[in-house]
């Protein structure tokens, strides 16, 4: 009883009013309509106005619907890559590498088309980088810090993001690389890859990347390594 009672009063207090002069009245016009309702009964008033702040807050929501990468995320990544030498440098040699990345987009979307897309920066600690030499040259073990990975990601697409990276740093080896040359030399790199989202946070990155490994005149002569490598990953944005 206590249900109906409350029904009841709802019903008297809040919608009878306005439905009684609605019906009981000839027809009215649109306007006539409005006034009533938000002047007869302030219960419907404050009803139809919750009910449009919801809509518009709805409305504002799918608006807003959230993307990979939107928020200048950080980027947090494991990676292993592999190639081999190409014209330009020392021939016949091959390089196995992985790392972790640390990055943070650094820009909302710019751009539009295709080109639409965000500037990331990005760190790469590599403590395996494996060098194997033609003869005489020994194999080398190494480890490589670049510091200064550009990077931008082309955020046209929701769930595939395209992307261009030029970056560079350092290589430490316990032979030289090439042979009779350095034990320290510079990296340098251009790539192109995609990261494929399967969540918000988490993608999965596969990259094919130009590898330049150089001495930079720290030793005579300096003949320097080309490389091209193929590189998969892991990325999780925070």
């Amino acid at each position: 009883m206590g249900g109906l009672r409350a029904a009841f009063w709802f019903w008297r207090r809040c919608w009878y009013p306005w439905f009684s002069k609605f019906i009981v009245e000839k027809p009215l016009p649109t306007k006539r309509i409005m006034q009533s309702l938000f002047s007869v009964s302030p219960c419907l008033r404050g009803e139809i106005l919750l009910l449009l702040f919801v809509l518009s807050m709805g409305g504002m929501a799918s608006a807003q619907s959230s993307k990979p990468l939107d928020g200048q995320p950080w980027d947090f990544g494991v990676w292993a890559s592999g190639g081999f030498s190409v014209p330009g440098g020392t021939k016949d040699t091959q390089v196995v590498d992985a790392g972790v990345r640390v990055g943070k987009v650094l820009t909302g979307d710019m751009g539009g088309g295709f080109v639409r897309g965000n500037f990331e920066w990005a760190a790469d600690l590599m403590p395996v980088y494996y060098v194997v030499q033609p003869t005489p040259a020994k194999n080398a073990y190494g480890a490589a810090f670049n510091p200064v990975n550009l990077k931008w990601n082309f955020t046209h697409a929701d769930r595939t993001v395209p992307f261009l990276e030029l970056g560079g740093g350092v290589l430490f080896s316990n032979q030289v690389v090439p042979n009779n040359t350095s034990r320290v030399n510079f990296v340098t790199h251009g790539a192109f890859g995609v990261q494929f989202f399967n969540n918000q946070k988490r993608a999965f990155t596969a990259s094919i990347r130009y590898e330049h490994i150089s001495n930079a005149g720290l030793t005579v002569p300096n003949p320097g390594i080309n490389t091209v490598q193929f590189l998969v990953g892991m990325n999780w944005f925070r």
